[in-house]
């Protein structure tokens, strides 16, 4: 699937490629909208009516995946609701076996996500991935998301990577056009990003079903 040797950059997703993205949706599909209940004396039903369209309002956007953003609109301190169901973050298998495999081949392997810094901190507290990383990204300290095709030319800029030679995973299909768009060659998409959930179809883009699959 992947020609190891015309590979020099690795630029990694974390939630839903790295880490299990079951943590994620069981948070926003049901520990806010159980907590937002509580807090404004709703029926769970009703919590939910409300959410959901604030959700989808701020899809694709640096809102969604910013942490401040949802503790003021909400009322809530997601952070702290984020680190009740912490035991539910999960490195997703065969993560680490292919990280140090890469590395061995003296690969740059950087973490490129759209989480908030607060998150990340909290993952990576939780799993000690960062060990294992060249350098670590948020695309808060840019403010796009990686949906922006001009998120990858400010991402160049700090890492000065070849786009013939550099290859992103990532679950976000969105996220992978956009790369694409910009230049990318080598994208593969995630098949399972939610161990809970069916496989997906990844429409353009080869995936893979775990990391197995492309581990040199």
């Amino acid at each position: 699937m992947l020609d190891w040797n015309n590979i020099t950059t690795v630029l990694l997703d974390m939630d839903g490629t790295l880490l299990d993205l079951h943590f994620d949706n069981y948070f926003w599909q049901h520990h806010v909208p159980l907590r937002y209940a509580e807090k404004n004396q709703l029926h769970i039903d009703d919590a939910h009516d409300i959410l959901v369209p604030k959700f989808k309002s701020a899809e694709g956007t640096m809102n969604w995946y910013c942490v401040d953003y949802w503790s003021e609109q909400l009322n809530l301190d997601i952070a702290q609701l984020k680190a009740e169901i912490d035991h539910l973050i999960a490195v997703h298998p065969h993560v680490v076996e292919f990280l140090d495999a890469i590395k061995a081949q003296g690969k740059h392997i950087a973490l490129v996500t759209n989480a908030h810094q607060k998150s990340l901190m909290l993952k990576m507290d939780r799993t000690a991935l960062h060990h294992h990383f060249d350098d670590i990204i948020c695309a808060h300290d840019f403010g796009l998301p990686k949906e922006e095709p001009e998120f990858w030319s400010k991402l160049n800029e700090k890492l000065s990577f070849d786009k013939n030679q550099t290859l992103l995973i990532d679950d976000t299909l969105s996220v992978l056009r956009s790369a694409q768009q910009y230049g990318i060659k080598n994208l593969l998409a995630v098949l399972n990003p939610d161990s809970q959930a069916p496989q997906r179809n990844t429409e353009e883009f080869r995936a893979i079903k775990d990391f197995r699959d492309i581990t040199p």
